[in-house]
């Protein structure tokens, strides 16, 4: 399949001269920036099941619910910090 795109002449001829640095085109690599930013079938596919567990899941966080909150994983963090001055 064919694609055209509109790109500032400027910005074009520097992605051709990188390009040629790398041995590469910029056909090429605008082909693997729209590979990677499409995802592979295989990614695809493993973010559809992953989508499909959460759905499906029965995890819970217990019977009374989730008894600890964000603050107290980071007690250590937001405590005053305590600065000793030498003597």
């Amino acid at each position: 399949m064919n694609l055209t795109i509109t790109i500032d002449d400027e910005i074009l001829k520097r992605a051709r001269i990188r390009a040629l640095t790398q041995d590469t085109s910029v056909n090429a690599v605008l082909r693997d920036f729209l590979e990677s930013y499409a995802g592979s079938d295989a990614e695809t596919a493993a973010r559809n099941r992953l989508a499909a567990l959460a759905r499906t899941s029965t995890a819970s966080s217990g019977p009374d619910g989730r008894t600890w909150t964000r603050d107290d994983f980071y007690v250590d963090r937001l405590s005053p910090v305590s600065v000793h001055e030498p003597e």
